[in-house]
């Protein structure tokens, strides 16, 4: 069976919207963090609001690797109104989120990624379809911003691996633990 993997870029204090105003300094440890990431991930769902920034920029990126994962990956979109632009291998998710996911979580291929899609996210992990949850803290305090772990369950993690980068971000990968 296929695993689904939630991947964010967070802040100190948990947040995880508009990463691109608090993830300031980049090193070689957490690029290497990503690539193999999406390197088990043949799959992504985004939300519809991620989708909208996402295939603005993405298609004409030169961002390795993730410029050519993502566009060539098959993209699943939780939304219930139409995408406003095409973006090459993007499905709309046709009926409900966590079915649909399950479904796919049951066919074949790789991980399935869950991408910078705050709700998409809350929702997988409230109805226990995740699998593993993989963040990348950067060394701020954000102060305001939608939390990627607000309004949750209790869910019990296990720390898989964790490693600390020269610029002093903490990537954490975990195990949601059943």
């Amino acid at each position: 069976m296929r695993k689904v993997v939630v991947t964010a870029f967070v802040s100190l204090d948990g947040v995880a919207e508009e990463a691109n105003k608090f993830i300031f300094d980049w090193d070689d440890v957490v690029d290497a963090q990503g690539a193999a990431i999406i390197a088990t991930q043949d799959a992504v769902i985004l939300g519809h609001r991620t989708y909208d920034e996402w295939s603005e920029y993405w298609p004409t990126s030169d961002v390795e690797p993730f410029a050519t994962f993502i566009n060539t990956a098959p993209k699943y979109v939780a939304s219930s109104t139409p995408l406003g632009r095409k973006w090459d291998n993007t499905i709309t998710i046709d009926g409900d989120l966590v079915p649909f996911v399950q479904d796919l979580k049951h066919s074949p291929g790789g991980d399935i990624g869950v991408h910078g899609s705050i709700s998409v996210a809350r929702a997988l992990l409230a109805a226990d379809v995740v699998d593993e949850v993989r963040l990348c803290v950067a060394p701020v305090l954000a102060g305001r911003g939608r939390r990627l772990l607000d309004d949750l369950p209790q869910i019990r993690l296990e720390l898989l691996h964790g490693v600390g980068s020269p610029a002093g971000y903490l990537i954490a990968d975990y195990r949601v633990s059943r």
